[in-house]
């Protein structure tokens, strides 16, 4: 993590301050503000909260599935999916530095010591955040297609099995309640699987605490009650810049809106404080201040279909460990989602490859759930919705919450995969950190910390 050269001193009282983004982690950030009596502004390019990375994920709260993507044998596996189209986690290089530094400093991260570290600081924010989810619901009553039923992963293959008895154990000594199943018992915990998998599962892993739901759902009501509680919100409006002077934020230069100032291009915010919570777009626009963090985005895909049989469809949220995809059932559809393509800002879903990783997604909800869905293309009369967002990872797979070298500046980002899972309680604790709080979650490494 980045060294900081200068500190801001807590406010003794409310304060104003403004949230860069509007998914799950920057309204998170924003409610969790209002909540201790702050002053938000809640800024997103989109005309409503969560309509890119927080849009269209798993929909898993997998407090206890949070294994960082660099283990010891990750280097070999990605250069054997180097151009396999449909690979899991497809490595793309570029004519780009950021690119190559990332995947240096992935490397670093690739040995047993490093991967149990990520993993014990992933399990105590994943922990935190998920009694922070429950708190929010609890207070607000979003409804989002929750479902607390756990989390499954199966297995096609024994040696897959084997070594995920090893991450189980080590799982267990963070406290989380993973357990080993065998093929009957995953298959009497989730029968929709079972015409395939009698065939094809020789077992699984399964942690009835964890759950799942709509992230865009859950962030677009949140968003509304930031609202209700006087947030600002400006939606719609690009963020032009940060403007510093003398290593500390002045202003925050954004694009009007209807019926201001037509004049002018850019409107300037001020504030006490400034939280970039943009997703893998914090990377750039942080830089652009001379903060350097290295935050790089992962293209993941998903694909959603309409239920035709309610009664075969599954309940619990489960991991195909042979494709590396997760399927969700939210209210009368299914949501497969899967992969990730590390090869910079690009969100196309019309190229070759990204039309090969969709129909993986589509091929392997038929195989394992066949019939279940509709599936069809729109030509054959189906309603199918696929989708793409950049998932900003680090290397590590541990986000960057905290203060940043440049004053009143903070950052909330770098969650990859796990922003739906980690979201409630980033927003949390960087609420805390700047009320304030040195320390709200243990065994966590802010950004900042002394």
């Amino acid at each position: 993590m980045a060294r900081i050269v200068a500190r801001d001193r807590p406010h003794s009282g409310p304060m104003k301050v403004i949230v860069l983004g509007a998914g799950i982690i920057g309204v998170s950030t924003a409610w969790h503000l209002l909540e201790r009596g702050h002053e938000v502004t809640l800024v997103d390019r989109q005309p409503d909260a969560a309509l890119e990375t927080s849009a269209g994920n798993a929909g898993q709260i997998s407090v206890s599935y949070c294994e960082p993507w660099a283990y010891k044998g990750a280097p070999l596996q990605i250069l054997k999916w180097m151009f396999r189209k449909e690979a899991p986690l497809l490595f793309r290089p570029q004519a780009d530095w950021q690119q190559w530094r990332w995947g240096l400093a992935f490397l670093g991260q690739c040995n047993d010591k490093a991967f149990a570290r990520n993993v014990a600081q992933l399990v105590a924010l994943g922990a935190y955040s998920h009694e922070a989810l429950r708190d929010v619901v609890s207070m607000t009553g979003i409804e989002y297609d929750r479902i607390e039923r756990g989390i499954a992963h199966y297995f096609t293959s024994r040696k897959s099995l084997d070594e995920a008895a090893q991450a189980v154990e080590l799982m267990r000594a963070h406290g989380v309640q993973r357990q080993v199943l065998t093929r009957d018992e995953l298959l009497a915990i989730e029968p929709a699987f079972r015409g395939w998998g009698e065939q094809h599962i020789v077992g699984g892993t399964y942690t009835a605490s964890d759950e799942s739901g709509d992230a865009r759902s859950f962030t677009q009501a949140l968003a509304r009650h930031c609202a209700r509680l006087g947030a600002r919100m400006l939606f719609g409006r690009t963020v032009h810049g940060i403007e510093v002077e003398g290593n500390e934020v002045k202003a925050v230069h954004v694009s009007a809106g209807s019926g201001e100032d037509s004049a002018s291009n850019d409107v300037s915010l001020q504030a006490d404080a400034v939280v970039v919570a943009c997703g893998s777009y914090s990377a750039p626009l942080l830089r652009s201040v001379g903060v350097d963090l290295p935050i790089y985005p992962g293209k993941g895909y998903s694909a959603t279909f309409r239920i035709l049989q309610p009664e075969a469809a599954p309940w619990i949220s489960t991991i195909d460990d042979e494709v590396q995809c997760a399927m969700t059932r939210m209210g009368s559809h299914l949501r497969v989602a899967g992969t990730i393509e590390l090869a910079g800002f690009d969100t196309s879903l019309d190229t070759p490859l990204a039309r090969a990783r969709c129909d993986l997604l589509k091929r392997r909800v038929e195989e394992v759930l066949p019939g279940v869905c509709d599936t069809r293309s729109e030509a054959e009369g189906g309603e199918p919705h696929y989708w793409t967002g950049l998932r900003p990872a680090t290397p590590t797979n541990i986000p960057f919450i905290g203060q940043t070298r440049v004053s009143k500046l903070w950052v909330n980002a770098g969650h990859g995969t796990l922003g739906w899972t980690h979201g409630a309680g980033s927003g949390k604790a960087i609420a805390a950190l700047i009320s304030g709080d040195r320390q709200p979650i243990e065994g966590f490494g802010f950004l900042g910390a002394a």
